[in-house]
């Protein structure tokens, strides 16, 4: 079988069965076509030949390449699920790559907004607009529920629950949640879905609550320009990007007194040690308030 086939049922595994986000599909599949690309540099002819030499040599391509170690993390364990599965399915040797050490994480504190700076974002929302009012929804939501973009932008009117102040989101892994939002987030929501959404939607007809300006449903890379923009007329000088929001959301939670259990459960973490970053970020706060609010610090 060749690879390109072999990758294509791989594909329909991962989509079908593991329930992978399409974003993610298209990751691995361009992890694998880079891997593959490489054994054909090579000389590799098939998949079978692939022994642990090879694992080691890709792997130092990519150190020399510069690229980020979570990156190549995540290609290292894209192209061990393959293996793993063509193992299963076509009995290709998955030891070349089950040996391999994942490199160590770099330890990078999440970034976040201060109160006062959201208060600068959220007061260059404020004209009457249609596209403001939006952008003011976009804005109160994101840092009211800690959602991802993706999340944001396939957010549909029946998972709103205006009435007790509830949302259903689908995270990863097609795993459900429900986030509660305040009345914040509500009156902005309301705003926009009475005055303005029906007005950007123009002709168009579809369940998404978030629209752009041609009427069609709002995509992550829609949601980061709205963000750069209004970032711009906050006059902050600082790049955004949503996950920024999902932080700050993590990050004022903990420094207002949420245990990291409910934290966990509202960013929809499959682990405790994926929310425990956040506490380092808001023991770094405290020492700094200490640092500055202490006489003799």
């Amino acid at each position: 079988m060749s690879p390109s086939e072999a990758l294509s049922q791989f594909k329909s595994y991962i989509q079908l069965e593991k329930n992978y986000s399409k974003h993610t599909v298209r990751e691995y599949e361009s992890d694998l076509l880079d891997f593959f690309a490489f054994l054909q540099s090579e000389g590799i002819k098939s998949l079978h030949e692939v022994e642990y030499i090879h694992a080691r040599l890709y792997v130092t391509k990519l150190y020399d390449e510069s690229l980020a170690r979570t990156s190549i993390s995540r290609k290292i364990s894209a192209i061990r699920s393959f293996f793993k599965y063509g193992n299963r399915e076509f009995g290709l040797n998955e030891s070349a790559f089950r040996s391999l050490y994942h490199p160590k994480k770099e330890e990078r504190l999440p970034h976040f907004f201060y109160e006062k700076e959201l208060q600068q974002l959220f007061e260059a929302t404020e004209d009457d607009s249609h596209m403001s009012l939006r952008n003011r929804a976009i804005l109160e939501l994101l840092y009211a529920t800690g959602m991802r973009v993706s999340e944001l932008t396939s957010l549909e009117e029946s998972d709103i629950d205006m009435r007790i102040g509830i949302l259903r989101v689908m995270g990863k892994g097609r795993k459900e949640r429900y986030i509660p939002f305040g009345q914040f987030a509500q009156d902005a929501l309301e705003h926009y879905m009475d005055v303005a959404r029906s007005k950007l939607m123009k002709q168009s007809k579809h369940t998404f609550v978030f629209t752009n300006m041609r009427g069609q449903p709002l995509t992550p890379r829609g949601v980061r320009y709205i963000l750069t923009d209004i970032v711009k007329k906050a006059s902050l000088h600082t790049k955004i990007y949503p996950h920024m929001l999902r932080h700050t959301f993590a990050t004022h939670l903990l420094n207002n007194g949420a245990d990291l259990r409910t934290v966990q459960e509202l960013l929809g973490h499959s682990h405790l040690s994926s929310t425990q970053i956040y506490t380092h970020v808001t023991k770094d706060h405290l020492r700094k308030t200490y640092m500055n609010a202490h006489p003799r610090a």
